[in-house]
C-alpha cells in the first residue's frame, strides 16, 4: 500500500481513477489499484475508451461479433462501453458493499450530442442504466442549462448521477438544487433515497488555463497565476456546506437521504511550473472524490502531501484570491461562460473521436 495514498483516504478523499481499459480489468491492473492505491472508483470519458480501444487486441473478438451482427458504429460504441463499465463495477462491488454504496462506483457519460436536449438525456440515461444493470454505477450528465431538468428527472426514477463539466459557483448552486429536487421526486414515488447517490464534477485546472492565459494578456502580477483554481473550488466547498445544512435537505436526510459530494475533476495539471499533485494536496478535504489520471496518482504515490484539511480553513484566502483577480480586470463570468462552451465542444470533439476509433475498429474487422 502506498502511504501517502492512505493518508489521503485517511483525511476523507475518496481515491478515483480518471481512467478504464478492458485491458486494465483483465489483467487484473484495475483490482490491484484498489489493494495497493487506495483506488475506490472509476470515472471515465469518450477520450479515454477511445484511447484504450485503439491500444492492443482486447476488443477485437467483441468488434467482429458487432459487425458480423450488422451493428452501427453507434451501437458498437454503446456495446463495447457498457461491457467495460459493468465488468469495471463487477471489480468494484466488494468497495460499494464495503461503504454503504459511497464508493466502488463507475461513471459513464451520455453522448455529448444531447447535452443540450433534456428528454433524449433522460432516455438514455435510463437506456445506459438498464444496459449496465449495476446499482453502483453513475450516469454522467453535463451541467448544462438542460442538463438540469434531466438530472432532477433521472435521480427521481432512482438512478444515481455524476453530473460533470462544472466550472463556476452559479451553476454548482443549480446543480445542487437539481440534485435536491430529484431527491424530493423520488421521495414522492415513494422509493428509498439511502439507494440514490450523486457526486458533482468541479473541473479543476482548466480554470487556472483559462485564467492564467487571460493574465499574461493583461500584464497583471505573476503571482495571481496558479492560484484561481484553487479557490474557486474551496468556495464550491463552501457552498456544498452550506447548501447541505439547511432546511431543504434536513428534511431529505431525515428519509435516508445522502449528499451530493464534490468531486474534484480535472485534477492533471496543465503547466508544467507547478507542483503535479498541486490538485490533489491543496484540495485535501473530508466528504470529497478526487478523480486522478494515473499519472496524478503515481505522482501523489512518490510525494504528494497530507498536511490536514485544506479547504474549510482557506475560505477567506479563497475569497481574497478571487477579489484580487477582479481587480486585476478578470471577468469571472465570461471565464466560466468560455469554460463551459469549451467544455461542451471537447466533450463533442471527445466523442467524434471515439466515433472515429471504433469506425476504424469495425472496417479492419470486416
Amino acid at each position: 500500500m502506498s502511504e501517502r495514498l492512505t493518508a489521503l483516504a485517511d483525511a476523507g478523499v475518496s481515491i478515483w481513477l480518471d481512467d478504464l481499459s478492458r485491458e486494465r480489468i483483465e489483467t487484473g491492473n484495475l483490482a490491484d489499484l484498489v489493494k495497493e492505491s487506495s483506488v475506490v472508483g472509476v470515472t471515465t470519458n469518450p477520450t479515454i475508451f477511445a484511447g484504450a480501444l485503439s491500444d492492443g487486441e482486447r476488443y477485437d473478438d467483441q468488434v467482429k461479433q458487432l459487425v458480423d451482427a450488422g451493428a452501427s458504429v453507434d451501437d458498437a460504441i454503446f456495446e463495447l462501453t457498457t461491457t467495460d463499465v459493468r465488468n469495471a463495477c463487477d471489480v468494484l462491488k466488494p468497495t460499494f458493499e464495503a461503504t454503504g454504496g459511497v464508493d466502488g462506483r463507475v461513471s459513464i457519460e451520455v453522448a455529448p450530442g444531447l447535452a443540450f436536449d433534456t428528454e433524449a438525456t433522460i432516455a438514455a440515461a435510463k437506456k445506459l442504466w438498464a444496459a449496465v444493470d449495476r446499482p453502483n454505477l453513475f450516469i454522467k450528465i453535463p451541467a448544462t442549462t438542460e442538463g438540469g431538468p434531466a438530472i432532477t428527472s433521472v435521480l427521481g426514477e432512482g438512478i444515481s448521477v455524476n453530473v460533470t463539466l462544472i466550472f463556476g459557483l452559479d451553476r454548482y448552486d443549480a446543480v445542487m438544487d437539481a440534485y435536491l429536487a430529484g431527491l424530493e421526486q423520488a421521495k414522492e414515488a415513494g422509493r428509498d433515497l439511502s439507494h440514490i447517490h450523486s457526486v458533482a464534477s468541479f473541473f479543476v485546472s482548466r480554470v487556472d488555463t483559462e485564467i492564467d492565459k487571460r493574465l499574461d494578456d493583461g500584464n497583471a502580477d505573476p503571482a495571481l497565476k496558479g492560484k484561481a483554481a484553487v479557490a474557486n473550488a474551496r468556495l464550491a466547498f463552501e457552498a456544498y456546506v452550506e447548501k447541505f445544512g439547511g432546511e431543504r435537505f434536513a428534511a431529505l436526510k431525515a428519509d435516508g437521504a445522502n449528499t451530493q459530494r464534490p468531486l474534484w475533476a480535472s485534477t492533471g495539471v496543465k503547466n508544467p511550473d507547478y507542483p503535479d499533485t498541486l490538485y490533489v494536496t491543496d484540495l485535501v478535504v473530508a466528504n470529497t472524490v478526487n478523480t486522478m489520471p494515473e499519472k496524478t496518482l503515481q505522482a501523489f504515490a512518490e510525494h504528494g502531501e497530507v498536511d490536514g484539511d485544506q479547504v474549510t480553513t482557506r475560505y477567506d484566502d479563497a475569497r481574497q484570491v478571487m477579489a484580487a483577480l477582479k481587480d486585476a480586470g478578470i471577468d469571472y463570468d465570461d471565464v466560466i461562460a468560455t469554460l463551459e462552451q469549451e467544455g461542451v465542444d471537447k466533450f463533442v470533439k471527445s466523442w467524434d473521436e471515439l466515433v472515429e476509433t471504433v469506425r476504424g475498429q469495425m472496417g479492419s474487422a470486416k
